[in-house]
């Protein structure tokens, strides 16, 4: 497929280039990649330090919590399809996608700032209350924002190595406001008054959020030929999703992948704060706490370019089975070494490692059997399959919350006491055996994917001759 004419009206065109191009510019990847910046800031303390702020700020019982996450996920296995189909079937002026980032920029951010700033006043019922309020607003928005999003980045380029660049440097630039959210954490776990701080750094970055997302859908180019191609039946569009041999495949491997490693930013604080003896850190706990998810976070913004590359030599396949044998025995090893602090900074390095190849090539292959959907039915339904990925990840890692929650309460986990040896071992077993168990049959299922390079292309050819 070439780059398809357009005309200075057409959606297809912006300041920022063109959406269908062989080559993407670096405008469209960095308007691709803007609001990953403000998330990243807020996503370190949504999956590292909720759950304890939660039961040991909020002081909300960790089942009741950890029911909360769950059930806000599984809100999003409603949310999700309704938004991937109507996504898939919107038609207007600002184009099947755009549309629906618009809306939710403003919702999204008043959700997230909802979420760390209760009412000192509330406890008991009314608390869990305004919490499963602020995440329904939040999840539901997010959801309005995020499957567009994605399916957009599907049809940015139709490239198979283009595809990995854009996700490799919009992960690389979500990376730096990762690092940037550690600077957060830090605040948030230091902090004396840690209501106060939740205050002030979630208004910071709603407000960032808001304006990064607005601002990137404004500025982003949408494909005006593909609206109305979407399933005109959106039970026929979903079932078409497990029809597709290598999407199915796919989701397998995503949902146990996923299962295993929610565990690692639920437990992550608690491993810190109750596992780790204080008197073997070099550090003070919160300090190290950040250091360890700086040195996680450093190689993924670091060799993004190089796995880009690396891609293009060996093949997405086998970057993506390494990075999940590689993070599988890195978890084995945690169990083990988590009384050496600098066992742990070298595991998660290594964590990091492969962490940034699976971010890299990990949406690229998914974006390339949505092609293979193509040659089957003829539609362009990424939203549909962007919504199955979500509702997938949300599933298991809601699965996830649910154990973690139950798991802490029948153990006997009481907030800020020294635990019981029991509930130690618990918390080590889902922080380190738990993850690398799903990403060891995670990886093993996944050795029989092979929808590859040459495949694409030949799919390629056959829908450029239908057109």
């Amino acid at each position: 497929m070439t780059e398809h004419s357009t005309t200075k009206h057409d959606l297809t065109v912006t300041a920022a280039g063109i959406a269908g191009a062989e080559r993407l510019t670096t405008g469209v990847i960095w308007a691709y990649s803007m609001p990953r910046i403000g998330f990243g800031i807020m996503s370190v303390l949504f999956t590292t330090y909720l759950m304890k702020f939660s039961t040991d700020v909020l002081l909300i019982a960790p089942a009741a919590m950890g029911a909360l996450i769950a059930a806000s996920r599984l809100w999003d296995g409603v949310t999700d399809p309704v938004a991937g189909y109507w996504s898939d079937r919107t038609r207007s002026r600002f184009g099947r996608r755009r549309f629906w980032m618009f809306i939710s920029a403003v919702p999204m951010s008043l959700g997230m700032f909802m979420i760390w700033s209760p009412p000192s006043a509330l406890e008991g019922l009314i608390l869990i209350g305004w919490m499963a309020l602020a995440l329904f607003i939040y999840e539901t928005a997010s959801t309005a924002f995020w499957v567009p999003h994605g399916a957009l980045g599907v049809e940015l380029t139709p490239n198979y190595h283009e595809r990995t660049r854009l996700y490799g440097y919009s992960h690389m630039i979500g990376a730096i406001g990762s690092l940037m959210g550690l600077v957060s954490l830090y605040l948030m776990v230091s902090g004396e008054d840690k209501r106060t701080w939740a205050i002030i750094l979630s208004a910071i970055s709603a407000v960032l959020i808001c304006v990064l997302v607005l601002g990137s859908t404004w500025l982003l180019p949408e494909r005006g030929d593909f609206q109305d191609r979407g399933a005109k039946n959106p039970f026929k569009s979903f079932a078409d999703v497990f029809r597709n041999p290598h999407a199915r495949l796919l989701l397998v491997v995503y949902g146990i992948e996923t299962f295993g490693a929610a565990s690692i930013g639920l437990i992550v604080p608690y491993i810190v704060s109750y596992v780790i003896p204080a008197d073997s850190l070099p550090v003070d706990s919160s300090v190290f706490f950040v250091s360890v998810l700086v040195v996680y976070f450093v190689p993924q913004i670091a060799f993004a370019p190089l796995w880009i590359k690396l891609s293009t030599i060996t093949g997405k396949k086998p970057l993506w089975a390494t990075s999940m044998w590689l993070s599988a025995f890195v978890f084995v090893g945690y169990f083990f070494a988590l009384e050496q602090p600098i066992l742990i900074w070298i595991l998660s390095f290594i964590l990091g490692t492969a962490g940034g190849i699976g971010a890299v090539v990990a949406p690229a292959i998914k974006a390339d059997i949505i092609d293979y959907d193509e040659y089957l039915t003829g539609e362009r339904k990424e939203g549909t399959y962007y919504a199955v990925w979500n509702m997938v990840r949300k599933g298991a890692g809601s699965l996830t919350a649910i154990v973690t929650g139950f798991v802490l309460q029948a153990v006997g986990f009481e907030p800020n006491v020294e635990q019981s040896e029991s509930t130690k071992l618990a918390l080590r077993t889902l922080f380190a055996l738990l993850p690398a168990a799903g990403y060891f049959f995670g990886a093993m299922i996944f050795m029989r994917f092979n929808f590859n390079e040459k495949e694409h292309t030949k799919i390629r050819q056959i829908l450029a001759s239908r057109t």
